[in-house]
């Protein structure tokens, strides 16, 4: 099994020096298709255009294929696919300051454990206070949670969420960046939409 946290690690420097800030590394699709899933963003447009996805899966593969030659593969998988793409609208949040930079955004957020009998709580958010964060679930009560509690969470698209966002361009937002790995011409690219590959 891929260690997240190491290929955090490997993947955030690389990001950086595009401008670019990480918002999630993964691994899905389990042994019948494993994809190492890279989300970054813009800090300023929230977003990734086609040509940021591609210089950052290259220089990913880059990185990756010399630990390989090292004999320190990062991922463990004989092949896998690596898809790069923008968080999009109704994007997970997975920082802490994410809780706070959108603030008054409904969201969806499912728990570590249980908490006041609720595996999963929905609602908008209220704010966050160190690291405790304020729900407003279902507006008739709120909730404070500690940011070590979520297991994971996103937002959920409503017309409020469209507004706030509708400034943004949405050039390459909903475009992902697939390479195969390994493949049999290593340079070769193909960029696409969600849509285009399965």
């Amino acid at each position: 099994m891929a260690n997240i946290a190491l290929l955090t690690d490997l993947i955030e420097p690389e990001a950086t020096a595009l401008g670019l800030s990480l918002v999630r590394v993964r691994m899905q699709g389990g042994k019948s298709d494993p994809t190492l899933q890279v989300m970054a963003e813009r800090p300023d447009t929230r977003q990734l255009v086609i040509e940021d996805c591609a210089e950052l899966s290259r220089r990913i593969s880059d990185k990756f294929d010399a630990l390989e030659a090292e004999g320190k593969d990062p991922v463990g998988e004989d092949a896998y696919r690596l898809e790069v793409s923008s968080p999009g609208i109704d994007r997970p949040l997975t920082r802490l300051q994410d809780f706070a930079d959108w603030e008054g955004q409904e969201a969806r957020i499912r728990l570590v454990e249980p908490f006041e009998d609720r595996k999963q709580i929905s609602g908008n958010l209220m704010g966050v206070e160190g690291t405790k964060i304020t729900v407003d679930v279902n507006k008739h009560k709120l909730m404070t949670i500690d940011f070590s509690q979520v297991a994971d969470a996103k937002l959920v698209m409503t017309d409020r969420l469209i507004a706030a966002t509708a400034p943004l361009s949405t050039e390459g937002a909903d475009e992902v960046f697939y390479q195969d790995t390994p493949t049999d011409e290593p340079d070769a690219h193909e960029a696409d939409t969600e849509e285009g590959q399965h």
